[in-house]
């Protein structure tokens, strides 16, 4: 392959002469990884039960005590949903928790509204 320049006062421009294939006998060639078959990939996981959630909680919070005492995991019986609370050990105050109680109470209350609305429509 022949390479040449040409020039002129606004542009430049590289040409390429085509000179037939180019000699890769000297490109060194690696063993090709074998692809992965269906069977290896992983398949989901099922989702855990209110109770293993639970437990879960439990086994946390336990090893938080020791590591940072100030945070407490638990799960909201209305919603299930995870809360995280930042509590000062001194004065038991919750000073942070996500979601917030007024989110909580939201959820609650759209889901109230949703089984009231699905009641209806039976």
């Amino acid at each position: 392959m022949d390479i040449r320049s040409i020039t002129n006062s606004q542009q430049s421009a590289v040409v390429f002469a085509d000179k037939g294939p180019p000699d890769v006998s000297s490109i060194p060639v690696k063993a090709a990884t074998p692809v992965e078959t269906t069977a290896a990939v992983q398949q989901p996981v099922p989702i855990p039960s209110l109770e293993q959630v639970t437990q879960a909680v439990k086994s946390i919070n336990q090893t938080l005590r020791i590591l940072s005492p100030d945070l407490e995991f638990s799960v909201d019986a209305d919603t299930d949903r995870t809360i995280i609370k930042v509590v000062d050990q001194q004065t038991k105050e919750v000073i942070r928790q996500m979601p917030t109680q007024e989110a909580l109470d939201i959820a609650k209350a759209l889901d109230k509204m949703q089984g009231l609305l699905l009641k209806q429509k039976a």
